[in-house]
């Protein structure tokens, strides 16, 4: 298990770091979710490819064992809000990494309208403004469960608490028209 003080790697790299093809889909992965590096991407793909293999390891099962391990898995992943309750180990083969990226608070935020950009959603939470379940997470890479989307909040203490604040009513100002926040910034730019 080794020494539970020395920190491991928790991803594995590409194995062709320099495939021109790959690093151009790396690129707009890492712009399109608002990752800080490729590290967390590698970290997305290494948990993708785990997910995966459990569920290849199961379809070669007996149908007993397999039928157990099958619905535990499942019910883990319908928790996580990456396969339907009634889900079958194919959809979990068919799940990409786009899937596992979506379900992250820094990119649920954004897409929830809490936030005028994904950048802007990474510092609300580096900077203690989001809460779940009345906690501050502090943590943009943190995987929002399906129990986690109803207790999502502002942190009690944190300046956009307030609805009269003007960030957030800039946000209800562009939702309310159904415009795609922060456009005309990125269109400066």
């Amino acid at each position: 298990m080794g020494d539970p003080k020395k920190k491991h790697k928790t991803f594995n790299t590409p194995k062709r770091p320099y495939e021109t093809e790959a690093l151009m889909e790396e690129l707009r992965v890492i712009g399109a979710y608002g990752l800080r590096n490729k590290r967390e991407l590698w970290k997305a793909h290494t948990e993708l490819s785990t997910l995966r293999g459990r569920a290849r390891d199961l379809l070669s099962l007996g149908t007993e064992e397999r039928a157990r391990r099958e619905s535990a898995l499942i019910k883990k992943l319908a928790h996580r809000g990456l396969v339907m309750e009634n889900g079958r180990l194919e959809d979990v083969l068919t799940l990409s990494v786009e899937d596992l990226l979506e379900r992250r608070l820094q990119t649920y935020i954004f897409r929830r309208g809490m936030a005028g950009s994904l950048f802007q959603a990474r510092q609300l939470i580096a900077h203690g403004h989001i809460a779940i379940d009345g906690r501050k997470v502090t943590s943009p890479s943190y995987q929002i469960k399906i129990t986690d989307e109803e207790t999502l909040d502002w942190a009690q203490g944190s300046p956009y608490n307030n609805p009269s604040h003007p960030l957030r009513r800039e946000l209800e100002v562009e939702e309310a028209l159904d415009v795609e926040p922060n456009t005309e910034a990125r269109q400066r730019e």
